[in-house]
C-alpha cells in the first residue's frame, strides 16, 4: 500500500533526526506526530502493514523520550 510505505519513509526521517548530534528534536516530534495522524488516524485500514507500524510509532515515542532525556543531561558541547 502507498500510505504504508509512506508511514515508513516518515518513520526513518524521524529516526534519522534523532540520531544526529545534536538531535534535531523539533523536527523529530514533527514526523512523529505525521505518523501518529497516519497510523492512529488510518487504523486497520492501512491493511497488514497496520499493527507494524503501530508498533513502529511506539518505538519511536519511546526512543524520543530517551534521547530527549539524554540530551537535556549531557552538557552543551563548546563552540568550534
Amino acid at each position: 500500500m502507498v500510505i504504508a510505505n509512506h508511514a515508513y519513509g516518515i518513520f526513518e526521517l524521524a529516526g534519522l533526526h534523532l540520531s544526529l548530534d545534536p538531535p534535531q528534536l523539533d523536527q523529530a516530534r514533527l514526523c512523529i506526530d505525521a505518523l501518529g495522524f497516519l497510523v492512529e488516524g488510518l487504523g486497520d485500514r492501512l491493511g497488514d502493514p497496520a499493527a507494524q507500524l503501530r508498533e513502529a510509532l511506539s518505538q519511536l515515542r519511546l526512543a524520543f523520550v530517551q534521547v530527549a532525556a539524554a540530551s537535556q543531561a549531557a552538557p552543551p558541547k563548546p563552540a568550534v
